[in-house]
Parts: C-alpha cells; structure tokens; sequence
C-alpha cells in the first residue's frame, strides 16, 4: 500500500503532463482563430477577449476552400469503401488457410509493409504512378488502399483468429457457400475491428500531407485541405489569425468523428491485437 500512492502520483502526473502537451497546442489555434490581427500582434498566448469569428468567415469564403474539402471528403469516402471491402476479404482468406504455405507467405509478405518507411518508397511511388498516368485523385485512393494493407490485414486477421472455425464448418452444413458464410455471418463478428480500421484510417487520410504533395501538387484543383491549407499558412503567413482559423476549421470534422468513436479504436486494437 505504501508504494501504491507514490506510483499513483507518478502515474497521474505523467498523465497530466501529456493532457497539457495536448491541449496547449489546440487552446493557442482556438485562441488565436478567435482574434483580430491587431489583437493578436498585443497578445499572442492571452484569451481572446471576445467571440471574433471573422477569421473564420474569411476562411470559408476563400477561393478553393470548399472544392479542397470536397475533394478530401471524396477522396476519403472511396479510399474507406474499398478498404473495408477488400481488407476483410483477404484477412478472411488468410486466417482461414494459415496452414497453407501459399497463404503464409502472402501474409509474411504483406505484413513486411510494416516495417518499410514511407520514405523509402516516396520516390518509387512517385515515378510508378507517374509512368500509369496516375497522378490525380484515382492514384491517391488506390495509394491509400494499397498502403493501408500491411496495418489493416495485420488486425484483422488477428480478430478472426478469435472467431471459432466451427461457425465456418456450422454454415457450410446449413449449405452457405464461402461467400454466404462470410457476408452473414463473420462480417457482423468482426464489426469491431472494422470500425478500428475505419477510424485510423480516416484520421491518417484527412490529415495526410506527403501522399497528396507527391501525387496532387501539379494543380490546385486537385488539392486536399492539408494542401490547402500549408498554401494558406505560406499566403497569410504575415496574419496568424487567419491561419489558425483555417487550421481550425481543418481540424474540427476529424476531431468530432475521433471523439465519438475512440472506443472502437481501444476495443478493436485490445481484441484484434492477441489471440
């Protein structure tokens, strides 16, 4: 018992501390969107002293700046439907067929994804879509499917080894196919996992910066918000009111989606990640 408090102190002081590293950053880019040029100038770190929403209208009204999210919110929306299609599918049929050598390796092969940094690849992603005529939003979503493999396979076949063979074996003899068996009866099992997925996922996509910076950079009628707004920040670099608003603004669709759902992400991770 004697030991216990100390650690607890240790353990909630940590926890404290990592609390203020993360709302310091988003108290400034609320404080700061909420502030006129002039105020700011005065007191960069102090609250606002009023509600000032003119940053954020300026923002909005920005040339670009809806046909950005328009573009992000697509790009994100086709990226997901097709991981959720095809990453369950073969996490499905490796988990099932583990005693296969073939299907051993296609796993040993896709998770070596894992351990290779993206910076090894940036060139080489660069000059293959380039030659496929791909640099545009098809080539982004197909990147952001393929990437997303290694990480999504990784859990979800770790989930299904906790759902018994003998429900495969149950629906067989109740004359189910594969296709049946796994639509109707595994796909509900493994929602949670599903969710986690969906959820990494969309906030890796939405808040992406290199991937679009290699394949949508050539126009900006391309570009995602993460463009938009580092483009932004270079333009009214001089107006930090007007940058924070945008990031802001940037910040705010993800961050509701990540707060109403981050305990799909602890569940499917704690679930997915043992056996």
């Amino acid at each position: 018992m004697r030991t216990a408090l100390p650690l607890r102190i240790l353990t909630y002081s940590c926890l404290s501390l990592g609390t203020l590293f993360i709302l310091i950053p988003i108290y400034l880019t609320l404080a700061v969107a909420m502030k006129s040029k002039e105020e700011t100038s005065k007191s960069f770190y102090a609250p606002p002293s009023g509600l000032y929403l003119d940053n954020f209208t300026q923002v909005l009204q920005k040339a670009g700046f809806w046909t950005t999210v328009q573009n992000s919110v697509l790009i994100a929306v086709l990226a997901l439907v097709l991981m959720l299609v095809l990453i369950p599918m073969v996490s499905y049929a490796i988990s099932r067929n583990m005693d296969k050598l073939y299907y051993k390796s296609v796993y040993a092969l896709i998770l070596s994804g894992i351990f290779v940094p993206f910076q090894a690849v940036m060139l080489p992603i660069y000059k293959h879509m380039s030659n496929l005529g791909m640099l545009n939003q098809s080539g982004l979503i197909v990147m952001y499917v393929t990437l997303s493999f290694a990480q999504g396979i990784f859990l979800c076949v770790g989930f299904l080894k906790n759902i018994p063979l003998e429900l495969d074996q149950a629906s067989k003899i109740d004359g189910c196919g594969v296709w049946l068996t796994f639509t109707r009866i595994i796909y509900p099992l493994i929602m949670p996992i599903v969710a986690t997925i969906l959820i990494l996922n969309s906030l890796w996509m939405w808040n992406d910066f290199q991937l679009p910076l290699i394949l949508l950079n050539r126009h900006p009628d391309y570009w995602t918000l993460p463009l938009f707004i580092y483009n932004f920040k270079s333009e009214a670099s001089f107006d930090y009111s007007l940058a924070f608003a945008a990031f802001a603004l940037s910040m705010a669709p993800i961050t509701l989606l990540y707060a109403f759902t981050q305990k799909y992400i602890i569940g499917g991770l704690t679930e997915g990640s043992v056996k």
